[in-house]
């Protein structure tokens, strides 16, 4: 019997425990996964250097993280490194055989040093190093058989061996304390150890943990609850997972700032603990966790808590003023609406209508009959109204009572001077809902208007503003009664737009699309843009045009990468506007149904698709970290890159101008991104603008002098400090000033070549000249020579032809003259054959004159005058020649014809066509040759 009592209490403990742990709002949890950071699954130590980046003691190494970028360091031996501890400037590493440290070099890289290498010797075979610790000047690496005390200045080593193994080395404040294997406590003082606690306690249960206290010390066992040690006395320190415990084991633990307990368990996720011992919050797998096994715990200088897992690392940012709520069991689903009431918080999401009391850690419960979409929750005069897709519900007492079911509920709105009255937007229009003896009823659905009204204003003036995301705004004139539409028009401008919304915010209403967001302007009934507000959609991507205003009459607009809310300004009339940089990503929310609800003067509820999350929008300050250049690498065109110093001036080849920069803010946070803003003098003239990238790459950079320079900001922080690194691309060894000097000096000695090639060219090209143009000359003067004696041949010529022709008129005269004898001649013979002797006188005067001898005397002189040497060419190249052949070669020469010349050497014409063909005989002519054309060519 008492074993059932015994075994009910335990189910009852559990699933209290269960139930308490699902209803939790947990702070926010940052997963990383081996593929994100991308070495081995386990991390069995963390660490934090003073620049805020974290190092993990990982399967496959020393594993960095700057809040930007991961980075791997492989162990020196390639073994598991178990222990991590930053001090100082150097990170310490403890893995299987070998110990020692890491340094940052002026790249930005970590090299290692070995200290083991010295005490090789004093270090057992198969030894591995579990935890380090440092006090003052001396670090402490402990394995399971040994611990080494380092002197960081002397480098000397003390080295403690206890009888048996060593379970867990730990500090306190001003100790530093081990526990051996059933022996107990032991506390290190001058270098030696010293039995501070035998106690059973102490001998039989294994010590992960030791916290310091006022009085003594806490101890937390493995299996079985923490105790308080005081003087030599231990007793229990009572809280409320020791029946947890019990059932699990406990691997790691962690003393936090604010005095509370983290620990880490084998198989049951984390407790964080009140210093009073009281639970705070379970976190497991089911809850937010990577896994369950905690195998390392460690609270950052921003004061999250790293958990190093057996599969994966986690951050829980246990500061935020964040809390959120993740329904895995898929009971809740898509959070849309919800509202505090009666000290009561309604979710109404996808599967329905959930409440509980608002701060508890209790269970949802559900609201019967509201099974199914819920799509707004509204408040009037202590009423809650449940707008449903079945249709509209008064919820009281965690009871709903139907009062609309003829087509599905959008949302609600009190009528102005019309007390008692609220419209309702249906998805065929919109309805009015009266109260009548203290309780609300369907009056009437307004006619003459059937549009799906999900977002809709009432003025005073009884004009209703509907927004519909396929029809774009409508205005429609309500009559006084609330029963029909007097008046209907539908707005041209602004258009209709994906996840557009309509809302009243100081009396003015806005409306919201992906172009903007507009404002009403009551004189003229349009709408203008309001370029204030519009700017959030500038600035960042458009995602949903979702505005909502709370109760303190503040109005909310979400962006790709931020979370917007305007409030009115004390001193005037102008807005100001808040930023919370919260991406959509993280929140989760379905995009146009974006919901927020104030729950108290601070503290606000935004659903998500698995949940919801709750802030305290007061404690949402933003500390402005400090961000660094963590890597500069440099490469040629197709070739690997490699690593630059960061501190001192960068000066590269004119090949390497390909540069790129990793920068960060140690920034771990998961609802708060950093932006950055860099500028390159030498190529940007203004900065870039802000973005979330944590890496920029230039390429192609001209030799010359460039200084970078980045800057972050966190939300609506101002960026305070600035990074920056010179360097120099030289330029190729072909443009330095030495090679310039060079190119000065062969050109100096290339001009002065040039210059006498070109004198002495131009010396040559003159003397050239010179000889040309005398030979010019010479060729006019001979030109005007051969011209003059052309014109003395032409003159010779004409003389020739002058007297050939005063030779052909002499001859033809002699020709004439000797005819007319002969007529005469020849008349007087036959009128007086015998007359007297006067006659026969005359008749022999006139043969004298026609004697060929006189007649060939005068013409050989006239012809030797006009053709000299004619007849002494024509006797040497034919000496056969006589002188009656070369009388008749004379004839032909001046062209007569057989005719003509037969007069003058007395015969007849055949007997000179006889003498032509013996001359042609004794000259050897040809057939085809002519006697005269042979003649005429001597």
């Amino acid at each position: 019997m008492l074993k059932i009592k015994l075994l009910s209490l335990f189910v009852i403990t559990v699933v209290f425990s269960v139930s308490m742990s699902y209803s939790q709002e947990l702070p926010p949890i940052v997963k990383y996964n081996s593929t994100t950071y991308g070495a081995g699954n386990q991390n069995w130590m963390i660490s934090q250097d003073k620049n805020n980046y974290i190092f993990f003691a990982n399967n496959e190494g020393l594993l960095e993280f700057n809040g930007s970028n991961w980075a791997l360091y492989s162990s020196p031996n390639e073994t598991i490194i178990r222990s991590v501890k930053v001090v100082d400037n150097r990170i310490y590493t403890g893995c299987y055989m070998e110990f020692g440290f890491w340094a940052r070099q002026s790249n930005g890289q970590l090299k290692y040093t070995s200290l083991s290498k010295a005490i090789k010797s004093k270090i057992q075979d198969d030894e591995q190093f579990w935890n380090i610790l440092n006090y003052d000047q001396w670090v402490i690496f402990q394995s399971l058989n040994k611990i080494f005390i380092y002197d960081s200045k002397s480098g000397k080593f003390n080295i403690i061996t206890p009888k048996n193994g060593i379970v867990k080395s730990f500090r306190t404040n001003n100790s530093i304390y081990f526990q051996t294997i059933n022996e107990g406590l032991y506390e290190i003082e001058n270098g030696k150890s010293k039995l501070i606690s035998n106690n059973p306690i102490l001998q039989n249960n294994r010590i992960v943990s030791i916290f310091p206290t006022n009085e003594g010390l806490l101890i937390q066992t493995q299996s079985n609850g923490i105790y308080k040690l005081i003087g030599e006395n231990v007793t229990k320190f009572s809280s409320d997972i020791d029946t947890a415990i019990a059932s699990s084991t406990i691997y790691s633990s962690q003393i936090l700032a604010d005095g509370s307990f983290a620990i880490g368990t084998v198989s049951n996720g984390i407790y964080i603990l009140t210093k009073e011992g009281k639970i705070k919050y379970h976190i497991t797998q089911n809850r937010g966790l990577s896994n369950n096994t905690i195998l390392s715990l460690f609270e950052d200088s921003d004061k999250n808590l790293w958990i190093g897992l057996d599969n994966g690392i986690n951050c829980i940012n246990i500061q935020s003023p964040v809390r959120s709520y993740s329904d895995d069991t898929g009971m809740l689903g898509t959070v849309y609406t919800s509202i505090s009431h009666n000290g009561k918080l309604y979710i109404g999401t996808n599967q329905g209508l959930f409440y509980k009391n608002l701060g508890s850690n209790e269970e949802f419960q559900f609201v019967n009959g509201t099974k199914g979409q819920v799509w707004s929750l509204f408040e009037n005069e202590g009423t809650v109204f449940c707008g449903h897709d079945s249709g509209t519900f008064v919820i009281e007492n965690g009871n709903a009572i139907p009062i609309f079911s003829q087509s599905g509920t959008w949302k609600f709105s009190t009528v102005p001077n019309h007390k008692n009255t609220v419209l309702q937007g249906n998805y065929y229009g919109i309805s009015v809902l009266e109260k009548v003896n203290n309780k609300w009823v369907f009056k009437n659905k307004i006619a003459g208007f059937d549009y799906s009204s999900r977002y809709f204003e009432v003025t005073n003036a009884l004009e209703v503003y509907v927004s519909h995301e396929y029809k774009g705004v409508f205005r429609i004139q309500l009559d006084s009664k609330l029963l029909k539409v007097n008046n209907f028009k539908t707005y041209s401008s602004p258009k209709k737009g994906k996840n557009a919304s309509l809302v009243k915010f100081n009396n003015v209403i806005y409306y919201a699309y992906k172009d903007g967001i507009f404002r009403l302007n009551n004189k003229t009934k349009q709408f203008e843009k309001d370029k204030f507000l519009s700017s959030v959609f500038e600035k960042d991507e458009y995602t949903s045009g979702k505005m909502i205003v709370d109760k303190s009459n503040k109005i909310w607009l979400f962006s790709k990468n931020y979370i917007h809310y305007f409030t009115l300004s004390k001193l005037s009339s102008d807005l100001k506007q808040n930023t919370i940089p919260i991406p959509s990503s993280l929140t989760n929310s379905m995009l146009g149904f974006e919901n927020i609800t104030q729950l108290s003067n601070y503290g606000y509820l935004i659903g998500t698709t698995d949940g919801y999350y709750t802030m305290n929008i007061n404690d949402l300050s933003f500390i402005n970290y400090t961000v660094s250049i963590s890597n500069i690498s440099i490469n040629k065109s197709n070739e690997q890159s490699f690593s630059t110093s960061i501190s001192d001036k960068g000066e590269f080849k004119y090949t390497e101008n390909n540069i790129t920069f990793n920068y960060t803010v140690p920034e771990y946070n998961k609802y708060i991104n950093a932006e950055y803003q860099y500028l390159l003098e030498g190529v940007q003239e203004e900065w870039s603008e802000w973005n979330a990238k944590s890496t920029i790459n230039f390429k192609n950079l001209a030799p010359g002098e460039y200084t970078f320079k980045v800057r972050a900001k966190i939300a609506n922080s101002s960026p305070e400090n600035m990074a920056t690194y010179t360097f120099v691309i030289l330029k190729p060894w072909y443009a330095t000033n030495f090679a310039i000097i060079i190119y000065l000096i062969l050109f100096l000695v290339l001009a002065n070549f040039i210059n006498k090639a070109y004198k002495k060219h131009y010396n040559k090209q003159r003397e050239k000249l010179i000889e040309e143009n005398n030979l010019l000359l010479e060729i006019k003067e001979l030109e005007n020579a051969q011209e003059l004696m052309k014109v003395r041949n032409e003159q010779l010529s004409q003389d020739v032809d002058t007297k050939n022709k005063e030779l052909a008129v002499s001859t033809m005269s002699l020709i004439k003259k000797n005819e007319l004898l002969s007529l005469i001649k020849e008349d007087l013979k036959s009128s007086t054959p015998e007359g007297p002797k006067s006659i026969k006188s005359v008749i022999t005067n006139i043969t004298k004159n026609i004697s060929e001898e006189d007649s060939w005397q005068v013409f050989k002189e006239a012809f030797d005058n006009a053709d000299k040497d004619f007849l002494k060419k024509v006797k040497l190249a034919h000496p056969s020649l006589t002188p009656n052949d070369l009388r008749l070669c004379a004839y032909l020469r001046l062209n007569l014809s057989s005719k003509e010349v037969a007069p003058l050497i007395s015969i007849s014409v055949r007997s000179v066509e006889i003498k032509r063909y013996r001359l042609r005989k004794k000259m050897e002519l040809t057939h085809e040759q002519g006697l005269v054309e042979y003649i005429l060519s001597i």
